[in-house]
């Protein structure tokens, strides 16, 4: 049996460029937990162009040794590259994206407009990949991509995959003070290092970002917890992905809305 031979570019757990013959869905499925390499966790990526060619990448050759199982199946993954991906990805070359839960579920996510500049003075963002960094920043999103791939940046790369997350700050601070036993909205975080960021932030005009985590740790993070959606950026420009609204989510695929 003939099978479409397609690229994905995984961007969470890891990042890696992968040949496979499954569709997205079945590459989520395997990747949570039909693959003898066990993984536990929410899987993010990208279908890639199976046109789409970089000197970096030996596409051609893998893609053409790409073949299904002795027995009939389609081959599952077939790794192309797992260093500096998403830097060597042109991003006219990105289709769908695809976010899956721990149990395997995936929506598929088109591009579109991220114009929500929105009046939060501060944010917190998840860088995803290739950095990782948890961070609070007065930045807006475009202005916060902007910044973390500026050449002239010692904490920048040259392209940057990221979200923002969904929390009203100066409200749970105002919650907090009140109830120091308040649990963080950030469930890797602990609440104090979340106020004491924010009033550093405060305290010096001048400061537009502030580290909170080293790792962002995606799979402690719910994708109901996320505020607009998904994007992708560089000095020459950005993608984003809008995550649809928690009822159309729901409607479309109850399964994924259960567990995301």
């Amino acid at each position: 049996m003939n099978y479409e031979n397609r690229m994905y570019m995984v961007l969470c757990p890891n990042t890696a460029l992968i040949a496979s013959q499954y569709d997205p869905e079945m590459f989520a499925q395997h990747y949570t937990s039909g693959s003898s390499r066990h993984y536990s966790g929410k899987v993010i990526f990208a279908e890639i162009d199976a046109d789409y060619r970089n000197d970096f990448f030996e596409i051609e050759s893998i893609l053409n040794d790409l073949a299904s199982h002795s027995d009939g199946r389609p081959k599952a993954t077939k790794f192309i590259a797992s260093y500096r991906v998403l830097e060597h990805i042109d991003f006219s070359a990105i289709g769908k994206l695809y976010i899956s839960t721990e149990e395997g579920h995936c929506i598929a996510l088109e591009r579109g407009e991220n114009d929500s500049t929105g009046e939060e003075s501060t944010r917190i963002y998840a860088e995803i990949a290739p950095m990782r960094m948890l961070v609070m920043s007065k930045y807006t999103p475009a202005d916060f991509g902007a910044y973390i791939t500026a050449s002239d940046n010692q904490k920048s790369a040259p392209k940057q995959f990221y979200t923002q997350l969904d929390i009203d700050l100066p409200e749970f601070l105002e919650a907090f003070e009140k109830n120091p036993f308040k649990p963080s909205p950030i469930t890797s975080l602990h609440p104090s290092t979340i106020r004491d960021a924010f009033h550093e932030l405060m305290s010096y005009p001048k400061k537009m970002s502030k580290g909170l985590a080293l790792d962002s740790n995606m799979n402690a993070i719910s994708y109901r917890l996320l505020k607009h959606g998904f994007s992708f950026s560089s000095k020459d420009g950005n993608l984003f992905y809008p995550l649809p609204d928690h009822r159309e989510i729901e409607a479309q695929n109850l399964k994924f809305w259960r567990t995301m």
